[in-house]
């Protein structure tokens, strides 16, 4: 059985890779390089041929058309939502969501926290939203929140389903792969409704980074970590993406390093430590 210690550095492994997604995305569309649906195509293809080679895919009892579909739904929902939305504010709505999706199923489903989970959830949520606060005076696009309320609901569905895989790295090849050719289909009609500019070279490698090493090997490290973890671990653990992904954007993107985000980091990095080291929930 995998060791709390092991479990809590691929879980880590995987949020600096959802993280490193979103400077991704800001890198590639926030100033126009790439148009959404084009970032969304090249990242969801790049990575499942990627997948394919790594694993020898076959089609038949790989992922599933419901692990696509909600895949789909959060690569798509999060591309549009960052045309429009800053970082900070579409990163609150997209975790909110998340958690809203993971820890509210668990609950339903009879999984209880203990009282150092709760506390544990309580102080990262809390100090999540003391480091996107100022983001919520920004203007933002009422479809550009549903997008990322959509992209939400799809990543939190898509790590449910995959707390049953038995070979999470056949199974996210399998789901990219089929979130890939849905993608194919709908392009003639998002084209035509919405036309798009071809990608620049910088947009193209952003997507191609993101979809080969930050989503593809991500996301097959994170399906490999999720039967280890509650519901509601899962859930938790993602509460510190936004808060690596603040803090790449100090690194990548030359946004400024503040007190409010070295103490918020700091405060929901313990406080998944509290809710996750301890691996099985009452």
């Amino acid at each position: 059985m995998p060791s709390a210690f092991r479990i809590l550095l691929l879980g880590s492994l995987a949020m600096i890779a959802f993280a490193a997604n979103s400077v991704l995305a800001r890198f590639a569309l926030v100033d126009g390089a790439s148009g959404a649906w084009s970032f969304t195509l090249i990242r969801l293809i790049s990575g499942a041929l990627a997948l394919a080679l790594l694993v020898r895919l076959k089609m038949k009892g790989t992922g599933s058309w419901k692990g696509a579909a909600s895949l789909l739904i959060y690569v798509a929902g999060f591309s549009y939502a960052y045309l429009a939305l800053g970082a900070g504010f579409g990163a609150l709505v997209l975790f909110a969501v998340v958690q809203f999706t993971m820890v509210g199923w668990a609950l339903k489903s009879g999984e209880r926290l203990s009282a150092l989970q709760w506390a544990g959830l309580i102080a990262a949520f809390g100090a999540l939203v003391w480091l996107l606060s100022p983001s919520l005076n920004t203007p933002s696009s009422g479809l550009a929140i549903l997008a990322m309320m959509a992209a939400g609901m799809g990543w939190g569905a898509y790590s449910l389903i995959g707390r049953s895989s038995k070979a999470p790295t056949r199974d996210t090849a399998g789901n990219f792969l089929r979130a890939s050719l849905i993608a194919l289909l709908l392009t003639p009609l998002v084209f035509v409704t919405q036309p798009e500019a071809m990608p620049g070279n910088t947009a193209i490698a952003a997507a191609l980074a993101s979809g080969i090493i930050t989503s593809g090997m991500g996301y097959a490290i994170w399906y490999g970590v999720l039967p280890a973890l509650g519901r509601a671990q899962a859930g938790i653990l993602q509460l510190t993406v936004p808060a690596i992904a603040a803090l790449g954007g100090v690194l990548f993107l030359s946004e400024p390093l503040t007190l409010r985000l070295a103490l918020s980091a700091a405060i929901i990095l313990g406080g998944v430590g509290l809710a996750t080291l301890r691996r099985k929930p009452r």
